[in-house]
């Protein structure tokens, strides 16, 4: 039997070496489409910071690792799947066949229809290609502007503050991390951040960007103009769907999957950035792009190849950012459900916030800023869905008290 993997991130690389722990007897072949060994794109920013070396991002330190694993690593673009005859076709005029086939081909960076961001000098920031392009233009002292303060963009915004730019934010919502934090402690992030020297803008658009590297000039729907050495691009992604047009794998936003991460085809699957996989707090399936699902997806995508039958109960959304030394998370339904209750507690001169998410007497979601102590009982508590009975009432009028609540009602007790 031949298991093909057409994708090299973190959901290729489990998926691989899972398979080679639970089918010894297969051939395994993973596929990368850009020319380094299999890489973490969240490592990029602790490369651009300086805080590891290039090859501190591959998945596996080892050079020989997945020829001692017995999995056939290659680099090369795939341009089309045949389900017909179960085979692929690669970027050279190969045409490989396979018995399973796994979709782990992650997201592309969205550019957004702005006039000049072609232009000498824009980068995204997606790829080790990326990151040395930015690196040799992100030099302490010069301007630099960061278009986009999402997730991803908050990530690399940490990582050109550490290497002592002028740093300009823009961001077209009206808050940093709109899919992560309410308007609250989106505000006080932002606030944050102006205090540590970095010039954020939210409510703003970039409207054209002309000249080139080191004089590039980028307009804003502000009237404003500035001028910086480099454009990093961070607006969002989309996954990697395009060749699987005339493929007959059922796709939407991503690649359509069951509660197997298998496809409408029964020997092709699909994990990590490009599938809709089910969402833990919501029941329903949808593309959750974060590195942790990536992981999840590849073992369990992994195990039913390999006729381990393991159905995916679904990933938290959950996202846990450091910006220049302010922790910010949400979890599950973090912008709270139908029907449902919130509790918050605030104080914006220490820059500490939660807010708690409730549907009846179970935590469903919640955001934190400035505390990471509660991380892992938040995570505990909307993942268990464990009654919090008494607790529920206690936790409305003081939800810094999530510790004591989740102990108690883990262990059966009543109020303190």
């Amino acid at each position: 039997m031949h298991h093909i993997i057409i994708g090299a991130g973190p959901a290729g690389v489990i998926a691989a070496e899972t398979l080679r722990r639970e089918d010894a007897n297969s051939a395994i072949t993973l596929i990368g489409g850009e020319p380094e060994p299999p890489y973490s794109r969240m490592a990029i920013p602790y490369y651009l910071s300086g805080n590891i070396k290039e090859q501190g991002t591959y998945l596996r330190q080892t050079n020989s690792h997945y020829e001692n694993s017995g999995i056939n690593f290659h680099n090369q673009n795939v341009d089309a799947i045949f389900t017909g005859r179960n085979s692929i076709k690669l970027s050279g005029g190969d045409e490989w066949e396979f018995d399973n086939l796994l979709i782990a081909t992650g997201a592309t960076p969205v550019q957004p229809p702005i006039k000049g961001l072609n232009s000498i000098g824009v980068h995204s920031c997606w790829t080790l290609e990326d990151a040395r392009n930015i690196a040799s233009l992100a030099e302490a002292g010069k301007s630099v502007v960061l278009l986009g303060a999402g997730f991803i963009g908050s990530i690399i915004l940490e990582a050109l503050a550490a290497r002592g730019v002028n740093l300009t934010v823009i961001e077209l919502e009206d808050r940093m991390v709109p899919r992560m934090l309410d308007k609250t402690a989106g505000a006080m992030l932002e606030k944050w951040c102006k205090s540590k020297s970095v010039d954020v803008r939210t409510n703003t658009r970039v409207t054209e960007v002309s000249g080139n590297t080191p004089n590039l000039q980028i307009s804003l729907d502000s009237g404003d103009k500035i001028e910086a050495s480099l454009l990093v691009v961070a607006a969002g992604v989309t996954p990697n769907i395009g060749f699987l047009a005339s493929s007959g794998v059922e796709t939407g936003q991503g690649v359509k999957v069951d509660k197997y991460l298998r496809t409408n085809q029964p020997n092709i699957y699909a994990a990590g950035d490009v599938a809709e996989g089910r969402d833990f707090s919501t029941g329903e399936f949808s593309v959750l792009a974060i590195q942790p699902t990536a992981v999840e997806h590849g073992r369990i995508a992994a195990l039913n190849m390999a006729g381990k039958p393991t159905p995916h109960q679904g990933s938290l959304n959950m996202n846990v950012l450091d910006t220049l030394g302010l922790v910010s998370s949400s979890f599950g339904s973090w912008m709270g459900v139908s029907g449902g209750e919130s509790a918050t507690v605030v104080d914006e001169n220490t820059y500490r916030y939660m807010r708690l998410e409730f549907d009846g007497d179970k935590l469903v979601g919640a955001q934190a800023l400035g505390l990471t102590e509660h991380v892992g009982v938040i995570r505990g508590l909307i993942q268990t869905e464990l009654p919090l009975g008494h607790w529920k009432s206690r936790l409305m009028k003081s939800p810094e008290r999530i510790a004591e609540a989740y102990v108690a009602c883990a262990q059966g007790l009543g109020p303190i």
